[in-house]
């Protein structure tokens, strides 16, 4: 097993932060299912409303609640309880230092042994995994895991609330670039549960049985393109979620370097 698949395992409290709501059940639904399962605590950080989402021309604030319900009840069904809203505008999500330092906040609260989000790298292969936002939530979390939460100087207003520096040990990426997955999670057992959660997300869904059967058919090709890092040692994946793994700080990190 990898270091990355040990860190994950051994893990007792995951931050997952995300664009919009469903793209964490999309995304690590059946790695976060399994999470749960095994103990962890696990805290959803959604940064953008919504509002430009969905297919009905409903009202915007309709929309927004509705999205944010269906992110609380998927998340339930993830064995997820904890679950907060930044309230960006969809579509218009930016690494700003106002952004980062919502992420830093709930990164030093929480002290997260991984934290999961979207990558900041562009899939050419699937645009539709790389939605601007996604890109951008990527790179918030990205300058987020470094060097702003471990910097005791950055953002200051946040050392006078108690939020201390944290040196964050992993973090895992998804949606990005296929050459860089270095971590392939068995989510065989999952996948109902993983499935259920996406049901939920209803206002998103114009064909929920054409969603479902993609989503498997993805899951099953990641599942069978390469060698599954964490799972049963006893059979291979049937249905596996990909990362790119980062180790942030591990043993041989020292002074930032």
């Amino acid at each position: 097993m990898s270091a990355a698949a040990e860190a994950l395992r051994s893990a007792r409290r995951v931050l997952v932060v995300f664009a919009h709501p469903d793209d964490v059940d999309f995304g690590a639904g059946g790695t976060v299912a399994a999470l749960t399962r095994r103990g962890a605590e696990v805290s959803y950080l959604v940064l953008t409303d919504g509002d430009a989402g969905g297919f009905e021309d409903e009202g915007r604030e309709s929309i927004v609640e509705t999205r944010r319900e269906e992110q609380r009840r998927a998340a339930g069904l993830a064995g997820v309880s904890r679950v907060e809203f930044a309230g960006e505008r969809d579509g218009f999500l930016e690494p700003s230092h106002r952004v980062i330092e919502r992420v830093v906040a709930a990164m030093r609260e929480i002290r997260p042994d991984v934290v999961l989000s979207l990558h900041p790298e562009r899939n050419w292969s699937s645009l539709h995994k790389s939605h601007p936002d996604h890109l951008a939530c990527g790179e918030i979390v990205t300058r987020a895991a470094f060097p702003a939460v471990e910097n005791a100087y950055a953002y200051p207003s946040l050392r006078e609330r108690g939020l201390e520096a944290y040196r964050l040990p992993w973090l895992l990426l998804f949606a990005g670039p296929d050459a860089l997955v270095n971590l392939r999670v068995d989510v065989t057992e999952t996948l109902d549960a993983k499935l259920e959660a996406l049901d939920v997300h209803l206002s998103q869904h114009p064909d929920p049985e054409g969603m479902r059967e993609s989503v498997k058919a993805g899951l099953a090709a990641q599942a069978a393109s390469g060698r599954w890092d964490e799972g049963p040692e006893d059979r291979p994946a049937e249905f596996a979620e990909e990362f790119h793994a980062v180790c942030v700080n591990g043993e041989g990190t020292f002074a930032g370097f």
